[in-house]
């Protein structure tokens, strides 16, 4: 049996960050062809098939995926490197959102803000408890509460991913609150 942990880690960077590592490439909304992605997969992994793929989508817990209507697309929801537009619709954020990062990024954001990094936006929670699972995976978690509400007024921009996934493009210093404010 394959282990679909790993796999979703795959599949994750392949439509994410590399496309290119299975011999494929996405187009300008990030759909991939779902069996050029099988076969450049199973090239490398033997034995994987649509079955384990629709598998993997089905029981992500966290939605990362979307097969297209007709099935013979997929995309990541959201957290991509790679430069696509996945049609975020703008919606109005509620009054606060929450970051979770690790400890040892808390002095550049608290010099710079919340920046993207090495992708498209800063990803958001919508509570504290996510936020804090979501920076526990790169160490001993910091929680930052986003003035999410004021930043709209003040002409920021806010998405929702297909997954609930709140994103903005930064989050400047002055809307950042963390447990010693």
């Amino acid at each position: 049996m394959m282990n679909l942990t790993k796999l979703s880690r795959y599949l994750s960077y392949i439509l994410r960050h590399h496309p290119e590592a299975v011999g494929i490439s996405l187009d300008e909304h990030g759909w991939a062809n779902v069996e050029a992605l099988i076969e450049g997969i199973s090239e490398k992994k033997k034995g994987f098939d649509r079955e384990i793929l629709e598998e993997i989508v089905r029981t992500d817990e966290k939605q990362r995926y979307s097969f297209s209507e007709d099935g013979t697309r997929i995309r990541a929801n959201q957290g991509h490197s790679v430069l696509v537009d996945v049609n975020l619709e703008q919606k109005d954020p509620p009054e606060y959102l929450w970051h979770g990062t690790a400890e040892k990024s808390v002095s550049s954001i608290q010099k710079k803000g919340l920046l993207p990094m090495s992708r498209l936006y800063v990803h958001l929670s919508k509570n504290a408890k996510e936020a804090e699972k979501v920076g526990a995976r790169h160490g001993k978690p910091v929680v930052y509460r986003i003035k999410s509400g004021k930043m709209a007024e003040d002409g920021y921009c806010f998405y929702q991913s297909a997954n609930k996934v709140w994103l903005t493009k930064m989050v400047p210093i002055e809307y950042l609150e963390n447990n010693e404010d």
